[in-house]
């Protein structure tokens, strides 16, 4: 039998080409959603919130291509967002902080009648979902 917590997610770290920007879109929107910033180092910070942490870092090694969500690999990051109206206030500023609105057209329902959330891509092309209730 495995120890309580074995499983659960430990960290995810996103590596990003222009460090500067996404920590003012990607780290933006992480705070927002309630993870506090530790220290910073000269090509990353992490955010500590919901039992694990989320890296931002981009440095030598990171190739000079935007994010490919459909590619194999990483598709999105989903994160519970509160109230339909915390979504709604998150995503109103997102859109002027570098974020744009996927599925516009079927906003807020993209997901299905029953499912109320915001699809964000950023301008490196991460996705991110916001999800009420």
């Amino acid at each position: 039998m495995l120890p309580s917590g074995s499983g659960r997610l430990h960290h995810t770290e996103l590596w990003v080409r222009d460090f500067a920007r996404s920590q003012s879109t990607i780290g933006w929107l992480l705070a927002q959603l309630g993870y506090v910033p530790g220290e910073p180092w000269s090509t990353g910070i992490s955010y500590q919130g919901a039992h694990s942490y989320i890296v931002l870092e981009s440095g030598p090694d990171v190739l000079d291509t935007p994010h490919q969500r459909l590619a194999p690999g990483l598709n999105h990051l989903a994160f519970h967002a509160g109230s339909q109206g915390n979504v709604d206030a998150i995503t109103k500023v997102a859109l002027t902080r570098g974020f744009t609105l996927m599925f516009e057209d079927k906003h807020p329902f993209a997901g299905g009648p029953m499912h109320y959330a915001a699809y964000l891509v950023d301008s490196e092309g991460f996705e991110f979902e916001l999800v009420a209730g």
